[in-house]
């Protein structure tokens, strides 16, 4: 007979769940909180609480570990981020009202480290895309509910309304995190210029005629 061969190691499919959720987490905390690039792989496995090879098993390297975090939160957040517009109904002005307030209370979690796609993207060189087209898709998803409710409000240029709210929804994310940021800037009725009739289409008049 020969020689028995020592098996490996083997997951059971939830010791793998698990083991990944608590990488996903513990990188997630750790990316957000001190950076990408200052995070080493030690200190997640670390907080984690599982081997270096259980880590690469399941991620392949670090980068991949990135990814997996900024796709998890992207869809968290965004998850999170539309329904807080959506809850409560209301039409669609009612609804594009509460986005500031829902900032103001993200702002003052304890654990808020500002966006992990701006923080991602302004780690790297701007050439470097891997994580710029996880951020880019994520920002897709939000303009285009944001526009749709620019839309049914009827504002008269909704693709250019969502556009403006997303730059003032990046700059109160990047004040908050430098705590640059008075609470009361973003109150949400303070902001409410910009769903003024000005930028909303009259609507059109029953039985009129186009001329």
């Amino acid at each position: 007979m020969g020689k028995s061969v020592p098996k490996k190691k083997q997951f059971a499919a939830g010791d793998e769940e698990s083991a990944r959720g608590r990488l996903l987490s513990a990188a997630t905390h750790l990316f957000c909180k001190n950076g990408i690039n200052a995070t080493g792989i030690d200190a997640i496995i670390d907080e984690a609480g599982t081997a270096k090879t259980t880590l690469y098993k399941l991620f392949g390297s670090k980068t991949n570990l990135v990814n997996a975090v900024l796709e998890s939160e992207g869809k968290a957040w965004r998850e999170w981020f539309i329904g807080a517009m959506e809850d409560g109904g209301g039409d669609a002005q009612a609804k594009l009202k509460r986005i500031f307030p829902a900032l103001k209370r993200w702002f003052a979690e304890e654990r808020f480290y500002g966006c992990p796609f701006i923080n991602a993207v302004a780690e790297h060189d701007k050439d470097a895309k891997q994580f710029r087209n996880i951020a880019l898709r994520h920002k897709k998803v939000v303009l285009a509910h944001i526009e749709k409710l620019a839309a049914d409000m009827g504002a008269a240029e909704p693709q250019m309304l969502a556009h403006q709210l997303a730059l003032l929804i990046d700059g109160a994310i990047v004040a908050a995190w430098c705590r640059a940021i008075p609470g009361w800037l973003i109150r949400g009725p303070r902001c409410g210029n910009l769903y003024e009739p000005s930028k909303v289409r009259k609507p059109k008049r029953a039985g009129a005629v186009n001329s």
